[in-house]
């Protein structure tokens, strides 16, 4: 409930913040928050003292990266403010959303809630800012999405396991410290 209630809060404060916005300061917003939800992710693979998952990380950062490169530079694409024709697909939201993803499917929902609301704000800013088109953004999200979803697995503290043979029976429990 405490984890819903940020949430909520963050939200808030965030689209609160757009009323009075313009173009240029939640672009910036946007460019700030697709920062720091990698950086905060990949901090807490540390913090979780995951080596492993900091390994999928990297296979999963790595993967959306180079499609979404591949894609943006193969596909001529203008920006809605007409800057470059490098638009689709967002790049923005390829990271933010395969950060959220990762902490999603590896350590839970829970843990991943703020950084899907951030991740929202990021595809919305770029829309907003006259960057990116939607279906930029969708693309983006859902390449990043993809990306963690294929190399990410659970993360387990616990892992019970039963062997069975003829001459004996045994159940193992080992703990990751």
């Amino acid at each position: 409930m405490k984890q819903q209630k940020k949430v909520l809060l963050v939200s808030t404060l965030l689209f609160s913040q757009l009323l009075f916005a313009n173009e240029k300061s939640v672009e910036r917003a946007g460019d700030i928050v697709a920062l720091l939800i990698p950086a905060v992710t990949y901090a807490n693979t540390f913090y979780m003292q995951d080596k492993e998952g900091r390994s999928e990380f990297y296979k999963s950062f790595g993967g959306a990266a180079v499609v979404t490169l591949a894609l943006k530079y193969s596909i001529k694409a203008q920006r809605p403010d007409e800057s470059d024709d490098h638009s689709f697909p967002s790049t923005h939201a390829t990271v933010s959303f395969q950060s959220a993803t990762f902490l999603h499917k590896r350590y839970g929902i829970k843990s991943a809630l703020i950084a899907y609301g951030g991740a929202t704000f990021v595809a919305f800013s770029r829309v907003y800012a006259k960057k990116h088109y939607t279906r930029d953004v969708i693309a983006g999200a859902l390449i990043g999405s993809v990306s963690s979803w294929f190399f990410t697995d659970r993360f387990k503290d616990v892992t019970v396991s039963m062997q069975y043979e003829k001459s004996y029976k045994e159940i193992k429990v080992s703990y990751r410290w």
